[in-house]
């Protein structure tokens, strides 16, 4: 096995003699037979340790700060519990995750909630729950706020700014361009904000910006610093999150450290002392404490070998939109060189449902485990029901114990919604 090949799992992940991969300390092929394939296997000790890295790594740059783990990457309730019990804040972005951010026993207080096009249901959940801030997007957000909070009673707010840098990442990923659907121009910025000042039901507390997400050099994060300074002085500057993840071998992110050392360099140079700086990083806090495990189901070989697996773009749509970069491995059979280059395909009716465009392995066979790594975001989130899929399980590991946090869909979960019509007997 290729020395590199361990860098993409977890950190402290290891070989058995027989080539058997292990996560957590525990070894793949029995959390394979116990919660069946595909599961997507999380590292808690990984996801404490990015968070206590993040979390110590800004107080000791910027002490008046705050960490927001974006949940949208990953709202499992079981990890939005972990980022809690570290100290951070969460950051939703819609009715759900605030529900399961409130089950993980968040304080409200430290809820950031965003959204480019909150519903009144979402505003009015929000208020009545104490959301810490909620991040205004557009007019139409302050008209629902206004009409929403009680009297005697004040909302916090972030009016959010679209910064005009555009990043090297993924058009779909992008959100600090000029055309930006998130956001306001600096002019519309400052006229919402001279409404909010005037507001009694509001109370502007700051700004907020965000570049774009999977950004793998510090530069362009930085660069939001020094717009959002530009429309005056706050209590309150949310810098948003975006620091890339390491999803292949050709992958080089910057450090944590790294990544806080330009942001904070740009907020020393913009922002004043005594301002508090929120960061809400996403893909990047949670990416690589999670592989995701699958089945080899069938072996085409020809002018191309396609190995096909038991899941796809049901449970990773990250290739199909994004055209993300994934590695893999034969996890129970790492001690053998790889023979062949092999496509892996997904089970679902789509040419696009490819999870790797060629990658070396072993010459695969049916019933081969294969272990993709750094699938703990937007994995588990944009998981759907394509084909009749059955979304998969969330299984934590943690010296070499497993417990399942969220079980694999039932047949009866598909059809719970439906609704039956007594006396309808079809369409003409």
């Amino acid at each position: 096995m290729d020395a590199a090949t361990l860098t993409l799992f977890p950190g402290g992940s290891a070989v058995d003699a027989d080539g058997t991969l292990r996560i957590g300390g525990a070894r793949v092929d029995d959390l394979a037979d116990e919660f069946g394939t595909p599961a997507l296997v999380v590292d808690e000790d990984a996801l404490r340790r990015r968070a206590r890295e993040y979390a110590g790594g800004l107080s000791s740059r910027w002490p008046n700060s705050r960490v927001v783990f974006a949940s949208k990457a990953f709202p499992a309730t079981a990890v939005q519990r972990v980022m809690v019990e570290e100290g951070l804040g969460l950051d939703v972005a819609g009715g759900g995750e605030l529900l399961s951010a409130l089950k993980a026993g968040v304080d409200p207080a430290l809820v950031v909630l965003h959204g480019n096009a909150k519903s009144g249901e979402e505003i009015a959940m929000a208020v009545d729950h104490g959301v810490g801030l909620v991040v205004v997007d557009n007019a139409d957000d302050v008209d629902r706020l206004e009409a929403t909070v009680p009297v005697g009673r004040r909302q916090d707010v972030l009016v959010r700014v679209i910064p005009g840098v555009t990043a090297q990442t993924h058009a779909s990923v992008l959100t600090g361009h000029e055309g930006s659907k998130f956001g306001l121009a600096p002019d519309a910025a400052r006229a919402l904000i001279a409404r909010i000042r005037a507001s009694s039901r509001l109370r502007m507390r700051g700004v907020h910006a965000h570049v774009g997400s999977q950004i793998l050099q510090p530069e362009p994060l930085a660069a939001a610093v020094g717009p959002l300074a530009a429309l005056g002085e706050f209590e309150v500057y949310d810098l948003g999150g975006g620091l890339g993840a390491r999803y292949s071998y050709a992958d080089l992110p910057p450090s944590v450290g790294t990544y806080l050392d330009a942001l904070i360099a740009a907020a020393r140079e913009h922002l004043p002392v005594e301002a508090e700086i929120i960061i809400e990083p996403g893909r990047s806090m949670v990416a690589s404490a999670a592989a995701t495990l699958y089945r080899v189901v069938t072996v085409k070989r020809g002018a191309t070998t396609f190995v096909a697996v038991d899941g796809g773009m049901g449970d990773n749509l990250e290739v199909a939109l994004f055209g993300q970069r994934f590695e893999a491995v034969l996890a129970g059979r790492l001690s053998e060189p790889a023979t062949e280059r092999a496509v892996v395909v997904g089970r679902h009716c789509e040419s696009g449902d490819v999870l790797i465009d060629g990658v070396d392995l072993p010459s695969a066979r049916v019933g081969d485990l294969l272990a993709v790594p750094a699938t703990g975001a937007y994995c588990f989130t944009m998981a759907n029901n394509y084909n009749g899929n059955r979304r998969p399980p969330v299984v934590f590991v943690q010296e070499g114990a497993a417990r399942l946090v969220v079980r694999r869909e039932t047949w009866a979960d598909l059809l719970a919604r439906d609704v039956d019509l007594p006396g309808a007997t079809g369409g003409s």
